[in-house]
């Protein structure tokens, strides 16, 4: 399991897997095993268990935190004498590759959605906010793709900015696994209760700009952050792991990018696999992911067959 520094022992509070579930108290589970099935990542094992014990404790807390959040609104809406504001509270989920973000997001998203005081909770992934693939491709950042510079922070900065500012429709460009590259669809974020961000790069900062250069960054929007852990022997294996998935699914279809992977043997598969963490991912993750870890305000720690050890919460 990923250590417990010093660090980190002077920013939170750390609760083991029963100690975080005992906060639980009388939240009911609203999902079923067939709504679980749809929220499951590729090669994850989530049960109703991991979400009772793990998710339902967030979602009381989250749901505690958007309230103040909102009383706090209208409190100083009534001092300023103007109308109450449209402004989502906005949780962010980073975290590695291949860690299991876009399954957290989506079961976050279904839980939020059932509290009566927030019921319209959007999801958005910066993977849309990828510079196209023929951009990439000319910038020669193809291998490069999830790097900060491969994403076209104007654009996402100007969204989640507008998000923030309470305007009516917001649109945010999607992405496709299949081409590997932007779509043409887009969409529309109208005004949520929640907006939750999820993506390699949404705990990234500016601090390393000088300040008189400096420009808004993505995380300065955020209202609460989550940062998904887990040590990097088991994210490479999950990514391994996920890659052999791909082959019958994803890569299988003609129009998919690496259409060419899905006949790879099992062996020709891992090393291809091996070869891109080693090149890619993994460096992107020691140079400019697991740094914004502390950053965050609770980092959800996983071992073995992706389940939850440990709950860090910022003090």
């Amino acid at each position: 399991m990923t250590s417990y520094n010093s660090i980190q022992k002077a920013l939170y509070l750390a609760f083991q897997r029963q100690e975080w579930a005992q906060l639980r108290e009388a939240v009911p589970l609203t999902l079923s095993e067939a709504d679980l099935a749809n929220l499951r990542g590729i090669n994850e094992k989530i049960s109703l268990a991991e979400v009772t014990d793990i998710y339902l404790p967030l979602s009381r807390l989250l749901n505690l935190i958007v309230g103040t959040k909102q009383q706090r609104g209208l409190v100083l809406d009534e001092f300023l004498g103007q109308k109450p504001s449209n402004s989502p509270y906005i949780i962010s989920i980073a975290g590695s590759v291949a860690v299991g973000k876009s399954t957290t997001a989506r079961i976050l998203q279904a839980l939020l959605s059932h509290w009566p005081e927030h019921p319209k909770v959007d999801l958005v992934t910066t993977d849309g906010f990828l510079y196209p693939l023929a951009d990439l491709k000319r910038k020669g950042l193809l291998q490069r793709k999830g790097f900060p510079e491969s994403y076209d922070m104007k654009l996402l900065v100007e969204f989640i900015s507008a998000v923030k500012a309470g305007k009516s429709r917001v649109a945010a460009p999607l992405y496709s696994h299949v081409t590997y590259d932007r779509l043409e669809e887009q969409q529309l974020v109208c005004q949520p209760d929640i907006l939750i961000l999820e993506g390699l790069n949404v705990l990234q900062t500016g601090l390393d700009t000088p300040v008189d250069i400096r420009s808004p960054f993505v995380s300065d929007f955020v209202d609460f952050s989550i940062y998904v852990d887990a040590d990097e022997p088991l994210l490479k294996q999950w990514y391994i792991d996920r890659f052999l998935q791909f082959r019958q699914g994803t890569f299988s279809d003609k129009s998919s990018y690496f259409h060419h992977y899905a006949t790879l043997t099992d062996e020709e598969a891992k090393q291809i696999a091996a070869n891109i963490w080693d090149t890619i991912n993994g460096p992107n993750l020691q140079l400019n992911i697991q740094p914004t870890r502390e950053r965050a305000h609770l980092i959800l720690q996983k071992g073995q067959d992706h389940l939850m050890d440990q709950v860090l919460l910022r003090k």
